[in-house]
């Protein structure tokens, strides 16, 4: 797992964990305070001092605290992180609301995109290479304080425009074998994107291919979201495959 020991990887998860839940920098005496890592606070600077060096944390210029990195919010969700299990409950829910709509495509993709959005307080997409497109949760992003900036929120509503953007997003791993995929700032190839982050899964019927997924700040809730990402993909495939 990269060069880091594990004293290292266990402070960047802890700084990764503490953001993911403010949304602010993180300081040394945070991690000291709340999570149990055994060493001085001290010992905690010097080593977010490394992790700098190393790629893995910024620090912004007006805050004493630091942030994680693309990088390593990549490490985090391909190694780190422990994925939530989805609770029974919610799986019946996100089922019950769908199963009604099987025999009908648009109405199915609609629901599914509204489900998803609901049950992950994010924005939620679907797509199909024939052309449709499907939006639902603006509202969320309006919530999170990235999206505070008028800027960053007027790109990403201007792509809810742009059909042929986000199938390039979806289509370009259509075919690989993991159908879930997670890609990060400058990866959705816009400007002012460069702080988002998008989880979204493949799914196919016998005459077409397409997408579902959520976007929001690249500080998603990677346990929490993921689970419900694959569970809503892995619905609307097997229902889509009878189609």
């Amino acid at each position: 797992m990269s060069d880091l020991n594990d004293r290292q990887i266990q402070i960047l998860k802890a700084v990764i964990d503490e953001y993911i839940n403010t949304a602010e920098p993180v300081g040394s005496e945070t991690l000291d305070k709340k999570y149990n890592l055994g060493v001085s606070p001290a010992t905690i600077r010097n080593e977010m001092v490394k992790l700098t060096n190393l790629g893995f944390l910024n620090q912004p210029h007006t805050s004493a605290g630091r942030s994680p990195t693309k990088q390593a919010l990549k490490l985090y969700v391909g190694t780190l992180m422990k994925s939530e299990e989805l609770p029974l409950n919610e799986e019946v829910g996100l089922k019950h609301k769908l199963w009604d709509h099987r025999q009908k495509r648009d109405r199915l993709l609609r629901e599914a995109t509204k489900a998803l959005a609901e049950h992950t307080k994010t924005m939620s997409l679907a797509a199909t290479d024939e052309g449709d497109f499907y939006a639902s949760g603006l509202g969320n992003i309006l919530d999170m304080p990235e999206f505070f900036d008028i800027d960053i929120t007027k790109q990403l509503l201007a792509t809810l425009d742009e059909y042929d953007y986000w199938w390039k997003v979806f289509g370009k791993n259509i075919d690989t074998d993991d159908r879930l995929h997670i890609i990060l700032g400058d990866e959705l190839g816009q400007r002012y994107l460069e702080n988002c982050g998008c989880i979204y899964i493949n799914f196919r019927t016998p005459h077409y291919s397409g997408a579902i997924g959520i976007v929001g700040p690249a500080r998603l809730n990677y346990p929490h979201i993921i689970p419900i990402v694959r569970y809503v993909g892995n619905l609307v495939d097997e229902i889509a495959r009878n189609w």
